[in-house]
């Protein structure tokens, strides 16, 4: 694979071993090319659904469709509801499976808030949660797994959902100071200034949408949220600090999976990537800096692990290499290759 070129060995081999069949079947989906019907793919995802990690997290899954306490399900982290479907949808997991179905409409019956974005409420109550707790990081994060476990785009509660990331984003939603504080990603949570993180999230989201059927509003949300990302160099992570801090959060700079509500540099560049500006000479220090974090044989830590507050663990040990990490390096690398060869760009400005 061209792509990898640039790794100092080969992963893919590693990543295709029968020892992790969910790795396993998103490589074959993601870095091989076969379409999701091919049987090699179908059998992968069929052997991943029925071990680990995707099986504990269905495991814990109580049959109305809920994780650790019914309602809006943000808390506790990193078992509550919403969780569960960000992480099953990042772990390849089969969205058609009645499980997962029960958990897509669970969270769309009981996560969004009368404005159409999903609200982090961790309270226990069927009622909706308050359209005050509507976030970039937390909307983004359950369209993006919404759209990537399969529910469909028609669906007008998805629509509402995608709505409102455009809306919150360009103006002309409601917003609140505890909350989604103004456009251009200003949060409450981040002392009231835009928050890059939520900005990823929010754009990871209204990137899957396929372009032929991103609206016009979304199209030009897309152009906000990418021109805010490209305003600061990546490899610093300078963004808008809020609460005094002068120095960026460290988990920027930790290789992690899952990310949960936070981000990191590689998902910053999978974002840009997506969209077009993988070789974008403002990213060249981000480059530098990812490639740098490889191991002789092209392998990458898992630096910031969820050990302990998952429903199952992914990587016990930072110091060995993770394939779940490693996986999302040559996704991003893939990506960066693509934008070269097929250079469609959402236009910034």
């Amino acid at each position: 694979m061209r792509y990898l070129e640039t790794l100092n060995d080969d992963p893919l081999p590693w990543l295709l071993g029968k020892g992790d069949p969910a790795v396993r079947h998103l490589a074959l989906r993601e870095l091989c090319d076969l379409p999701a019907g091919d049987p090699e793919v179908t059998a992968a995802q069929r052997k991943a659904m029925a071990a680990h990690p995707i099986l504990p997290i269905l495991n814990a899954q109580e049959p109305e469709g809920w994780w650790a306490k019914p309602g809006a399900g943000y808390s506790p982290k990193y078992r509550a509801t919403v969780w569960q479907l960000i992480f099953l949808d990042e772990l390849g997991a089969d969205g058609t499976d009645r499980r997962i179905a029960a958990a897509r409409e669970y969270v769309l019956a009981h996560t969004q808030a009368v404005s159409g974005g999903f609200a982090a409420s961790g309270a226990k109550s069927l009622s909706p949660p308050p359209p005050a707790r509507v976030l970039h990081c937390l909307n983004g994060n359950l369209v993006a797994a919404l759209i990537g476990l399969g529910h469909p785009l028609t669906d007008p509660r998805l629509q509402a959902a995608i709505d409102w990331q455009a809306k919150a984003i360009t103006g002309g939603v409601d917003y609140y100071p505890q909350g989604t504080a103004g456009p251009g990603f200003l949060c409450g949570a981040n002392d009231g200034q835009a928050c890059a993180w939520g900005a990823i999230k929010a754009m990871n989201a209204l990137a899957r949408i396929p372009a032929a059927q991103r609206s016009r509003l979304a199209r030009r949300a897309l152009r906000a949220g990418t021109a805010f990302l490209l305003s600061h160099n990546p490899a610093r992570a300078d963004y808008p600090m809020g609460y005094g801090n002068i120095v960026p959060s460290r988990l920027w700079f930790k290789l992690g999976f899952p990310l949960g509500y936070s981000s990191d540099i590689v998902e910053n560049l999978q974002v840009l990537s997506d969209l077009g500006y993988g070789e974008d000479p403002r990213l060249a220090d981000a480059w530098q800096w990812l490639l740098s974090k490889q191991d002789d044989r092209g392998r990458f830590r898992n630096e910031n692990t969820f050990a302990g507050r998952m429903w199952t663990n992914l990587d016990q040990h930072s110091r060995l290499p993770s394939k779940w990490v490693t996986l999302r390096v040559c996704r991003l690398l893939k990506s960066r290759a693509r934008s070269v060869s097929e250079p469609v760009r959402v236009a910034v400005g």
